[in-house]
């Protein structure tokens, strides 16, 4: 894992950008100034910890050179192929396999491997430069493109040290974003001119006409609402070869790994799986003060019939008053996941024993475990049958609304109203908590908000009507909220400390096999996760397999915030951002 920089103006300032980036690579650094481009890199060295690994990497012939940060599942295989075709290699770190890849199939090398990346290529041969994120968005990569200057850099923070003659002004609509969202979405950043390249996209920028000319989806995922039939044994046998592929080509490593153990049934799968083709797992768990909400006593159960090393350590609400005060570090931009704070913590944690951890995220998005999609599925269900959809009505009842006192009987009775009359986007939006937390349109007009915003712009983009209703949110989930709230979390918080998190069930394979199954398949039995339920019910423990989806969530008492107005709490008092609702 590393930080990795690039830019068009050799001015600029790569010392103190590649020097803030050093807790993502604290083994290594290293800055090149090229012709028309400028490369640098920060190295956690994971895979050949030779120089033979550093970065950045050219070809033999000093055209091409790359920087990289992530690691690429089944990069051996790759290695070997590239082989046959005469490739030869100085090294063994995975990084040179991609190096080569590109140049053996140019932009098409995307399309031969998985893992969590974000790559930077320079060609000088044909003056290009060109980057790519991988499929689930795992590894951050921000951009700059102001006035014909380009730039990219792992965190926002990057680019802000490194841009010098840059005068970098907040957009507005990124902040009234993050009051709807908890996040600031893709591929705006908390400053206008700096983007986030979206997941699974490529970007080109010329340098001959100082444009970008390409930025574009390399992989588009597609959720079959017609899939072929399938018997649930056949699925749970499948989803046990690809869990198990998929954790065997990411525990590879030179350095000690370790498991997030949350006692949840995502990270007891992977460290069950774990546990099937590897002695002396080291798993790490984070509890809380609060019996009531902590988990602990589940991850246990879970390393006790694993035989793990099992270490457990406990978040305070004093010791989270002061790793809130963080937030702006880590982020960058306004981010209101509380969950970041154990999330900290038990990478801090894990990485006094390993340099790389494996968690369970993104099962809950590939298979089912949110329960919004059953709230969601039974007012689709309710509409159908009332057949009650108007958008006259739907306005009608908008403005009475606007009328009445927030959170009143009656508002809270029309919000009620309104799940039935639009049960799509907005709906969602209402039963996640994200739209009805406070009123955020009195800091419309101070942000300079047009009347017509469209606050879900974000979520319609991936909306596809034709599926099933649970998939329809999953569909949502993986390319929203999974790779911004989630991933985002964790990406920052364990580079922080300089540890790798990998995230086996993101696999691709894994990825195209849950959105091509029937939702009731997904959803075996109507329950959450219902096909891992039935999969694993003879591997895990009962109390773990019928255990509702529990979060990662602080308790509240942990939390000195305005509990109406949390997010107002968070800009004015981590980032320093004052907003006023409007006079």
């Amino acid at each position: 894992m590393c930080g990795i920089i690039g830019g068009t103006n050799r001015q600029w300032d790569f010392e103190s950008a590649v020097t803030l980036l050093r807790h993502r690579g604290p083994d290594s650094e290293n800055i090149v100034h090229l012709e028309n481009f400028s490369l640098g890199f920060r190295r956690l060295a994971i895979i050949d910890l030779s120089p033979n690994g550093n970065q950045p990497m050219s070809s033999h012939d000093g055209q091409v050179h790359i920087v990289f940060n992530g690691e690429i599942y089944g990069y051996r295989r790759i290695k070997a192929e590239l082989k046959t075709k005469g490739f030869s290699f100085r090294g063994e770190s995975d990084t040179e396999v991609l190096l080569n890849a590109y140049l053996h199939w140019g932009d098409k090398f995307v399309d031969h491997i998985d893992g969590m990346f974000a790559i930077g290529i320079y060609d000088q041969r044909i003056k290009k430069v060109k980057l790519f994120r991988d499929r689930p968005g795992i590894k951050p990569l921000y951009y700059l493109y102001s006035n014909g200057q380009f730039a990219f850099a792992s965190e926002l923070k990057g680019l802000t040290a490194l841009c010098t003659n840059h005068d970098f002004q907040i957009d507005n609509t990124a902040i009234y974003d993050y009051l709807t969202y908890f996040y600031i979405p893709d591929p705006k950043s908390l400053y206008k001119n700096i983007f986030k390249l979206k997941p699974a996209h490529q970007l080109t920028y010329d340098l001959g006409s100082k444009k970008i000319i390409q930025n574009e989806p390399y992989w588009q995922l597609e959720a079959n609402p017609s899939p072929r039939a399938i018997s649930v044994q056949e699925a749970g046998d499948r989803l046990r070869q690809l869990i198990k592929a998929s954790v065997k080509d990411q525990i590879i490593a030179d350095v000690p790994v370790g498991f997030f153990l949350s006692g949840g049934l995502d990270s007891s799968v992977v460290v069950a799986e774990s546990a099937s083709s590897s002695d002396n797992l080291n798993t790490f768990s984070i509890g809380f003060e609060d019996a009531q909400r902590s988990e602990i006593q589940h991850a246990e159960k879970v390393a006790g019939l694993f035989h793990t090393n099992h270490r457990t350590k406990i978040l305070s609400s004093v010791e989270n008053q002061k790793l809130i005060q963080n937030l702006k570090t880590w982020y960058d931009e306004p981010f209101a996941d509380t969950s970041a704070m154990p999330t900290y913590l038990v990478s801090q944690f894990a990485k006094e024993y390993v340099t790389v951890a494996l968690s369970g995220d993104g099962g809950d998005e590939l298979f089912g475990g949110y329960q919004h999609y059953q709230k969601y599925r039974f007012f689709k269900t309710l509409q159908r049958f009332l057949h009650f959809k108007n958008p006259r009505l739907m306005n009608s009842i908008s403005k009475i609304k606007g009328q009445l006192r927030f959170k009143s009987f009656g508002y809270r009775a029309l919000n009620l109203l309104m799940h039935f009359v639009d049960v799509d986007l907005r709906m969602y939006s209402k039963i996640l908590g994200k739209m009805d937390l406070f009123d955020k349109a009195p800091y419309a007009k101070g942000l300079g908000i047009a009347k017509d915003y469209d606050d879900l712009w974000f979520l319609r983009q991936y909306l596809h009507k034709e599926l099933p209703a649970m998939t329809q949110l999953q569909y949502i989930d993986f390319h929203t909220y999974l790779p911004f709230d989630i991933l985002t979390k964790v990406d920052r918080v364990s580079m922080a400390v300089s540890l790798e998190v990998r995230v086996p069930l993101l696999s691709r394979e894994i990825i195209e096999f849950a959105f091509g199954l029937p939702e009731n398949i997904r959803f075996w039995k109507g329950q959450l996760k219902g096909l891992v339920r039935e999969t694993y019910k003879d591997i895990l423990p009962k109390e773990i397999l019928g255990r509702p989806k529990h979060g990662f969530g602080i308790p509240l008492k942990y939390l000195d915030l305005d509990r109406g107005m949390p997010h107002i709490d968070f800009l004015k008092r981590y980032y320093n951002i004052k907003i006023r609702p409007n006079s």
